[in-house]
């Protein structure tokens, strides 16, 4: 099988399967999803869709958090893995979009890793979900799946990962397909005991065509 047909048939099959693919995370704007975006980091959506009702409450939007030291922001994230450095971030984050972008969360992905706390990843992420940019994000999901199905060859660092799935995935599916392979990751890819009989690419997948190999 080609690369070109093995990417055919992977989004064929999720185009059929996973019509609707968006993010977990509860946002209702560009603000809070970067807010949400940077606290999911090393932690789950669950944990993280508890976490942002409150925090937003009582800082709603750049200014409000701008105003907030990192001992403010603290106490409402936490139960999230490393609060203190992300209630640093936040802070940092929240000051300078008030005094480099006017207070808007920008929309082009160079301009969110100026940010602190926002990485890569986080920044392809909100380019994609609040601003469907086609860009695609590189998460341990993302990650994981792209190497077993074989939509990544020799692919050792997230960067690698993005640019081939960059390259072969069409523009108008970039933003769908970064859920596609998250969820598909999260749910039935896992990473200790994957599903794979509960899984429609075995016949595309070289993991389970290296491993049935094996038996």
């Amino acid at each position: 099988m080609t690369l070109k047909e093995r990417y055919k048939k992977t989004i064929e099959y999720f185009e059929e399967n996973m019509p609707v693919a968006e993010t977990e995370l509860d946002y209702i704007d560009p603000f809070s999803l970067i807010v949400a975006v940077i606290l999911s980091a090393q932690c789950t959506d669950k944990r993280v869709n508890m976490i942002t009702p409150g925090l937003l409450e009582k800082f709603p939007d750049a200014i409000a958090m701008s105003r907030a030291e990192p001992e403010d922001i603290f106490p409402y994230i936490k139960s999230c893995s490393y609060p203190n450095n992300k209630a640093r971030h936040l802070s940092g984050m929240a000051r300078m979009l008030c005094s480099e972008f006017g207070g808007k969360v920008p929309a082009d992905p160079e301009l969110l890793r100026m940010l602190p706390g926002v990485g890569r990843k986080t920044a392809n992420v909100v380019a994609s979900v609040a601003f469907k940019k086609p860009v695609i994000a590189v998460d341990t999901h993302v990650f994981r799946v792209s190497n077993r199905i074989g939509l990544a060859r020799n692919a050792r660092t997230p960067l690698d990962v993005e640019i081939q799935l960059a390259e072969n995935i069409p523009e108008r599916l970039m933003s769908k397909a970064h859920h596609w392979l998250i969820l598909h990751g999260r749910y039935i890819c896992r990473a200790r005991k994957p599903l794979c009989n509960e899984c429609g690419l075995t016949v595309v997948c070289k993991y389970y065509m290296a491993r049935n190999r094996k038996k």
